[in-house]
């Protein structure tokens, strides 16, 4: 269900494998529970989290203190985080900014709408792998429900194998996951300025040559030339 990818005195990192639930789901341990219960830990504060589709790095706090210092972080958007995605459509530009408000749409669904009253935020870059497929870099600057999900379909190019934005009959190339990943995260602790990057190691598309040979482009994701955003 998980990998640690680094453990010290005050917070927990892993790598959630795609699939795997936050929480218990119909009767099927989530990965809360499941860390507690494999690393014998009782302490264990949650800081954010991710869709059951989407594999990658997860933070989690050790200590109350910890928690109320990386809390604070996230709700002030301190901490940054870079994912990674595949699409098989060619989206209606290869970079940019992905700005909108959300809101509830059919089956658990969210939309992007043309209001910027409380806009969810994205940037991304992108990169064509060939076989009609495109790898994306993506800096979400909020954290809404779906966002990036919701972004890439938004300028046509939803993520590849997703249940609710990508139609099986609509996809080119078969999907054995959902090729959404939490790839980076930054973030700071007492004056200390933590960086981790974790690739994906489930999925075809995620670990063939092309998607490998891209991402040696991004393998340092918070010195990318993201342009400065204006009026979040």
């Amino acid at each position: 269900m998980f990998k640690v990818i680094e453990d010290q005195r005050d917070f927990l990192l892993v790598s959630k494998d795609p699939g795997v639930s936050f929480h218990k789901d119909e009767k099927k341990e989530g990965l809360v529970h499941a860390i507690r219960r494999q690393l014998e830990m009782k302490d264990l504060y949650t800081l954010h989290r991710l869709d059951r589709e989407t594999s990658g790095l997860l933070l989690f706090a050790k200590t109350q203190y910890a928690a109320q210092k990386l809390s604070l972080q996230f709700r002030k958007n301190l901490v940054r985080k870079y994912y990674l995605a595949v699409s098989d459509k060619k989206p209606k530009k290869k970079q940019g900014l992905i700005r909108g408000d959300m809101a509830k749409a059919r089956r658990g669904a969210w939309k992007l709408l043309r209001t910027t009253d409380h806009p969810a935020i994205t940037q991304f870059f992108s990169t064509s792998l060939g076989n009609h497929l495109r790898l994306f870099i993506i800096k979400p600057h909020t954290g809404r429900t779906h966002q990036i999900r919701v972004a890439l379909k938004s300028i046509g190019a939803p993520i590849l194998g997703d249940p609710l934005y990508h139609s099986r009959r609509e996809q080119v190339v078969e999907a054995d996951r959902t090729y959404l990943h939490a790839y980076a995260i930054s973030f700071f602790l007492d004056r200390q300025i933590y960086r981790f990057l974790h690739k994906p190691e489930k999925g075809r598309y995620f670990t063939d040559d092309a998607f490998l040979h891209v991402l040696k482009h991004y393998e340092s994701p918070w010195d990318l030339s993201w342009p400065e955003v204006r009026g979040r």
